[in-house]
């Protein structure tokens, strides 16, 4: 499957409180994201997911959020300002060929790669890096769109991942997208 980075100006449309309805993230990520945990979400856009996942590491934890769209991320630290979590967040900017992740070698604990495997030109580079930053039992929740990526292409994505060192979990429901919950072996 081709890559396209989503534009940054969809990132409004992607914020609409009404995605709450089939996709709330404290539903989503309650069972997953804890207190002190260190969390990365590649892609994260203006922040839909970040802020939840912000309140749940609580203020001994950290969320790693790395985009390559410097609007998409300066979009997230204003919400993040706003809402008083911006000492929780480490905002990354990254090269469509690196997340820039070396620092976190074996730290993670929990990745988010909520719609967004489809955007790397590389996918068995970027599921690489996530296994490199990731520690053993690290969990991962993949999820991308049903209307936009094919389930031939997901399956390919998670073969990809299971190559990286990552175990199938589970395959979670979430409203309009194809899911697997994966763990670092």
């Amino acid at each position: 499957m081709a890559h396209k980075v989503c534009p940054w100006w969809l990132g409004y449309f992607l914020m609409n409180p009404l995605r709450r309805f089939g996709q709330d993230p404290a539903k989503i990520l309650a069972p997953l994201v804890h207190e002190g945990m260190t969390v990365l979400e590649p892609g994260p856009g203006m922040g839909f997911f970040t802020l939840e996942l912000a309140h749940r590491v609580g203020r001994l934890g950290r969320v790693v959020a790395v985009d390559i769209q410097q609007k998409m991320l300066k979009r997230l630290t204003r919400r993040a300002v706003k809402a008083g979590l911006l000492d929780r967040l480490d905002v990354r900017l990254a090269s469509p060929n690196s997340m820039g992740l070396a620092d976190l070698a074996s730290r993670v604990d929990f990745i988010l790669a909520f719609a967004v495997v489809h955007e790397s030109p590389d996918a068995a580079q970027f599921f690489a890096q996530l296994a490199a930053a990731s520690r053993p039992g690290a969990g991962l929740l993949m999820a991308e769109p049903t209307g936009h990526v094919k389930p031939a292409d997901f399956q390919r994505e998670l073969e990809i991942a299971l190559a990286a060192g990552f175990i199938l979990r589970d395959k979670p429901v979430i409203r309009s997208s194809q899911t697997a919950l994966l763990e670092k072996a």
